[in-house]
């Protein structure tokens, strides 16, 4: 189905209802981590609605979890909630129960400063690992900033430079598109540049058999009216197709959040999940399943090209291989493979890197049977470097030149079945390695 949305300024207060703000209050302490020394950068953020919402989670399954993260995940399962509170430079992780204590206090005092009901703010932290948040800076940046609340483009911004830690650039974007008559209004800020892969569901539990996924934030705002199980369920999908499909590091952050509020201001008829309702409502929610889609995956890719050190994007479009596991496995041995990154890096298609980390997969592969190729991003003219395990005639010249651009894609046919998988991933740099190894005998160098 065709949906036309159209781009709009806004991010986080596109959307009809909602305020945002940021402001510094102080928060990074010791070790901030190179690449974050932004002086006063802002560093605590608010976004709220004017009235409650429907309220839908995806969240980290690491199995070591930020006490934000525990907060968020029993409120999102209420159903509503109405405002959240978030700060960069401290993940409150790995801090035990003074930690639990502190991310509920965070909720609290943004609930009291807004005049919200107990329990309808939701938190989020980034940052270092294992050090006790300064609370009564925080609790001074979540009164300054609930005075700062607007609804301008640059009341978004703030909220969106709040979030970012080792980030070089704001990740923001909104569309909006038609609902039963009415227009409606999505967007969102993320964060993310290290320690990302992420791996997220809605209950913070890993599936069984499937492989693992500075930590990525996003949150989204829209004026669509939607029941929690459609939103849950439309967020489910946006996600697994975006923030789960990325690779800068393979390192699975402990924070990883994805809160999605939706407070129905654009009065259109309130979706339900597809299939329960009349054809047009079912339009609709497919309409805001590719409005939720796109946003999330555009901020996604903002994510995989703000990584950090990274100078290219590469797509690993892998098809043919016998189950979605394995499609999964294979091409995240490539996509997080030093050898391939750090070539990829220098501009050599070596193929042979590829198929070695095809084949030390959890994948079925036969080396007679695989294909590999690259082409400019989404294009069908793909240029072969190896068909059926062994090299095509075309010259190392011509390969060199398809993976010069900042962003290609790398296709991958194994032709053993019918399952394919895609995963946006980057390369691997000098600069990478030199941003995170930091120097012992300077803590402020030191990353989370």
């Amino acid at each position: 189905m065709n949906v036309k949305l159209s781009p709009v300024s806004g991010s986080v207060v596109a959307a009809q209802g909602f305020e945002a703000a940021g402001v510094f209050c102080d928060i990074k302490r010791l070790g901030t981590g190179a690449g974050s020394e932004k002086g006063a950068k802002r560093d605590l953020a608010l976004i709220v609605s004017d009235r409650p919402a429907s309220v839908a989670g995806m969240f980290t399954t690491n199995q070591i979890c930020a006490a934000p993260v525990k907060v968020c995940l029993p409120r999102v399962k209420q159903g509503r909630a109405q405002a959240i509170v978030v700060n960069s430079g401290n993940a409150n992780a790995c801090t035990g129960k003074q930690g639990l204590k502190d991310a509920l206090a965070m909720a609290s005092f943004a609930e009291q400063a807004l005049r919200l009901p107990r329990g309808t703010a939701l938190v989020g932290s980034t940052g270092r690992i294992g050090l006790p948040l300064p609370m009564d800076n925080v609790r001074a940046g979540i009164v300054e900033a609930a005075v700062e609340l607007g609804g301008t483009t640059e009341h978004a911004r703030h909220a969106a430079e709040a979030i970012m830690t080792s980030d070089t650039r704001r990740k923001e974007v909104a569309v909006e598109f038609r609902l039963s008559g009415k227009t409606v209004r999505l967007g969102g800020i993320c964060k993310g540049a290290g320690m990302i892969q992420p791996g997220m569901s809605a209950n913070g539990s890993r599936p069984p058999a499937r492989p693992l996924h500075a930590t990525m934030l996003c949150f989204l705002t829209t004026d669509a009216a939607v029941s929690q199980r459609a939103l849950q369920a439309a967020l489910s999908e946006a996600v697994a197709g975006s923030f789960n499909r990325i690779t800068v590091d393979g390192d699975m952050s402990t924070n990883d959040t994805v809160l999605l509020l939706a407070n129905g201001a654009a009065g259109n008829a309130r979706l339900e999940l597809a299939g329960r309702a009349s054809s047009k409502r079912n339009q609709d929610f497919h309409t805001f399943q590719a409005g939720l889609s796109h946003v999330c995956l555009e901020l996604a890719k903002m994510i995989v090209r703000d990584g950090e050190g990274v100078s290219r994007l590469v797509t690993v479009r892998l098809n043919g291989a016998k189950t979605a596991e394995q499609a999964e496995a294979a091409a995240r041995a490539v996509a997080n493979s030093a050898l391939v990154k750090t070539s990829w890096h220098g501009g050599d298609p070596n193929w042979g890197r590829i198929i070695d980390a095809l084949g030390y997969s959890a994948a079925t592969v036969q080396e007679d049977k695989v294909d590999l190729g690259y082409s400019a991003p989404g294009s069908r003219k793909i240029i072969w470097s190896l068909k059926r395990g062994q090299p095509t005639r075309v010259t190392f010249k011509e390969l060199c030149a398809a993976v010069a651009p900042k962003e290609f894609d790398l296709h991958i046919q194994l032709n053993l079945g019918r399952c394919g998988t895609i995963i946006y991933s980057a390369d691997l740099t000098e600069e990478y390695v030199a941003f995170n190894k930091g120097d012992v005998s300077d803590p402020s160098s030191l990353g989370g």
